[in-house]
């Protein structure tokens, strides 16, 4: 088994598009052919545009995007953006008299993060479309989907931490499996392979870590701070063959991984949600798939804390010498 970059998982190509300075941004997945694609959500708030597409009992069985944003259920609009840029290049579902892009779509909230009346929308989302198709722009850290994520935030956005986009991909003779994780959970972040805490709810001043499963325990009856502001985004690729029926399986199995990496997770105030798509013919065991998928999610989330950058008055991993000791 050997690294490999993220966009290596061709055809699938991946573009980003962000406002830096209001805090917001989205992450596209396009395959002009079509990708057969299964969806899990397990978090209690999630804000999703066209995932029964994704239900094995759908007619489609294909589709032809993946869109992970920012602005919460307002940057729904994002989608729009990148049907229309799929459309003018004749990419779609034929009905005749023209075609139509299937596009689904996930949103996290980063409304208290920079400016909270700017969202992605359709505009970023052609933009992001563009940038996919003419030249694949993916990069981990504070870009696309992960502009405006954080993590940590059962104690509100003052003792919370920056977080980002994060990627990681492995080949294994002629198998193809790789990850992106747009991080942005209530929960605390921990190193999936020694235990120990990466990142989240730090003490007011910023000197260490807390735990935000300690801060529930204490209050046992009702979370002090129901914040809603979460929601971990995560697409598994391979370029294995495998039907909607089975990528809804292994998206299943790839939630593990968000649950090894993060605590609390799946909480009614997350949308967290896991995407597998199958972009090739390469024949392979769904359970090993999925297993590997889950590891793969859970270092995707390790190098989504490690390659944030401080922002918007929020420290990252990076910047908290502490964190590395």
């Amino acid at each position: 088994m050997r690294e490999i970059p993220i966009t290596e998982l061709a055809p699938v190509k991946i573009g980003q598009a962000e406002n830096r300075e209001a805090g917001t941004g989205c992450t596209v997945f396009l395959c002009e052919e079509g990708m057969r694609a299964g969806l899990d959500i397990r978090g209690g708030g999630p804000a999703s545009r066209e995932g029964q597409l994704l239900d094995p009992l759908m007619a489609a069985q294909t589709i032809h995007g993946i869109v992970l944003a920012g602005g919460s259920a307002f940057g729904l609009d994002a989608a729009g953006g990148v049907m229309r840029c799929l459309e003018e290049r004749g990419v779609g579902f034929d009905v005749g008299v023209t075609k139509v892009p299937l596009v689904v779509q996930s949103d996290l909230f980063d409304l208290t993060v920079g400016d909270p009346f700017v969202r992605p929308d359709a505009a970023m989302g052609y933009a992001a479309a563009k940038q996919a198709l003419e030249a694949p722009n993916y990069r981990d850290g504070i870009f696309g989907a992960g502009c405006g994520a954080t993590v940590g935030k059962i104690g509100g956005m003052a003792t919370c931490m920056k977080s980002g986009i994060g990627s990681y991909a492995v080949q294994i003779e002629d198998l193809k499996i790789g990850a992106v994780v747009a991080l942005n959970a209530l929960g605390d972040i921990y190193d999936w392979k020694t235990g120990r805490q990466i990142a989240g709810l730090l003490t007011a001043d910023h000197g260490d870590f807390r735990s935000s499963m300690k801060e529930i325990e204490s209050s046992i009856r009702a979370v002090k701070n129901a914040f809603t502001g979460n929601t971990t985004l995560a697409v598994l690729l391979t370029n294995g063959y495998f039907d909607k029926t089975a990528l809804c399986k292994i998206a299943g199995m790839g939630q593990d991984g968000l649950a090894r990496s993060i605590r609390p997770v799946h909480t009614s105030f997350d949308g967290d949600s896991v995407y597998a798509v199958s972009c090739g013919r390469v024949k392979a065991d769904q359970d090993a798939v999925g297993m590997l998928g889950a590891e793969l999610i859970s270092e995707a989330i390790v190098r989504a804390v490690e390659s944030a950058e401080s922002a918007y008055g929020l420290p990252a991993a990076r910047d908290l010498p502490w964190t590395k000791a």
